[in-house]
């Protein structure tokens, strides 16, 4: 493949996964946390090297199958078409469900600004729609366009998170007294699980660059490194961030936040201060959305181009985007934040949410299956296996249910595509 048709390098890949994984949870998860006290602590901890142990296990299959266009065609090649259609079935439900969410979640920071653009539930979807379908019209303009943009949101995004740092660090400079202000619940093995839960759940997507390998020049050495720069870059970013902020505030008052972190920002800068936050905070959604929506035409094409499904599934235009699925996904987000608005989808849309938590554990778990068949990093693809199941159960039967349901609705796609196979075969 041709340098113009790999125009990621480390950074735009690295850029990539930072951007997947910074979008509108951390801004609100210190408020979630904050009831856990030092389980919070250990949750960010167990997710961060579950995290890692996966990560590797991913890195490894890259860089040892960098010819694969993703991490999808690896599971198609490895445990059968069946299962890579299966997963990048999935996953691409999950893509366009969050993209949803977190349009709407950017709107509602705009709004704090504007309220005029949030001022009912329906200007808010619609709000919402336009974000999605301005990203998607970039995103049909070539991978490049979408990786600059990429670049500049992810810049833009880390500044509300470093002025938590600087603060922190001025506090911890002051003497720290800012820090022992309340008393916070201290360690508790039974809130363990549902912390990590949450913990983890902000860390998904550091699988990002690796979805697109095709697009990475050197894939067997950038997606790599992306990858692991990317997720422990964010994870201690993460640690630092929440457990500073909920150390800093009183428990109390930071779980009654709806936005914590321009909270804590205008508690110690000022108004000005929450103000700009909440606008860098939409500005981090519309990153991960822009992200999102890339992947919902990369996902089908490495199907394809892997030899899993037929090209009429993902045509690709001039700017080679596969334009049918990425297109299809955008408007199925749109359908979900109208109807959400109206009431016709507000059921549909939260049962479709508990669906895109449960399918990424579904992807981790058969990343660790292909490297177990493989025999390439067994022990961190054990471990792996036994994390993500330890995060699903976290997560409730409910959701592991609604994953394997999800995952099941594409079984029709792959006896539809097959068939059209062997009648093109015949």
């Amino acid at each position: 493949m041709g340098e113009d048709k790999r125009p990621f390098g480390i950074w735009t890949a690295a850029a990539l996964v930072v951007g997947s994984m910074i979008g509108a949870g951390i801004f609100v998860l210190p408020g979630q946390l904050a009831p856990f006290g030092w389980t919070g602590l250990a949750a960010w901890i167990a997710a961060g090297l579950g995290a890692m142990a996966i990560a590797l296990v991913i890195a490894d299959l890259t860089a040892a199958m960098p010819e694969e266009p993703g991490l999808i065609a690896i599971c198609g090649r490895v445990i059968g078409p069946l299962a890579g259609v299966l997963l990048g079935w999935s996953y691409w439900i999950s893509l366009w469900c969050a993209t949803a969410v977190v349009a709407t979640a950017a709107t509602s920071y705009l709004g704090a600004l504007w309220p005029v653009l949030s001022a009912t539930p329906l200007r808010t979807a619609l709000g919402g729609s336009i974000i999605v379908m301005a990203l998607t019209a970039l995103n049909l303009r070539g991978a490049r366009a979408a990786g600059q943009f990429q670049v500049l949101t992810t810049g833009l995004k880390l500044l509300p998170l470093a002025a938590v740092v600087v603060i922190l660090a001025g506090l911890a400079l002051a003497g720290g007294g800012q820090f022992s202000v309340d008393r916070h619940p201290p360690f508790a093995l039974g809130q363990l699980t549902p912390a990590l839960t949450l913990a983890f759940f902000a860390i998904l997507s550091f699988e990002t660059a690796s979805m697109v390998t095709e697009r990475v020049r050197d894939p067997a050495r950038n997606v790599v490194r992306a990858t692991l720069i990317g997720l422990a870059a964010t994870v201690a970013l993460y640690v630092t961030v929440c457990m500073g902020i909920i150390m800093a505030l009183p428990t109390e008052a930071l779980g009654s936040s709806s936005a914590p972190v321009a909270y804590f920002v205008e508690r110690f800068w000022g108004s000005w201060a929450g103000s700009a936050v909440a606008l860098l905070t939409a500005v981090s959604g519309i990153g991960y959305v822009n992200s999102a929506v890339l992947l919902q035409g990369e996902l089908p094409l490495t199907a394809v181009r892997g030899g899993m499904m037929p090209g009429w599934i993902a045509p690709t235009n001039r700017h080679d985007v596969a334009v049918a699925p990425m297109a299809l996904g955008s408007l199925f987000s749109i359908m979900l934040m109208i109807g959400g608005a109206t009431g016709i989808g507000a059921k549909l849309l939260d049962f479709m949410l508990r669906l895109t938590t449960a399918a990424a554990i579904w992807i981790y778990i058969g990343v660790a299956i292909v490297a177990l068949m493989l025999g390439r990093r067994q022990i961190m693809a054990a471990v792996s296996i036994g994390f993500s199941l330890w995060v699903l159960y976290g997560a409730g039967l409910e959701a592991g249910g609604l994953g394997i349901v999800l995952i099941l609705l594409g079984f029709p796609l792959y006896l539809a595509t097959r068939s059209v196979n062997s009648a093109k075969a015949s």
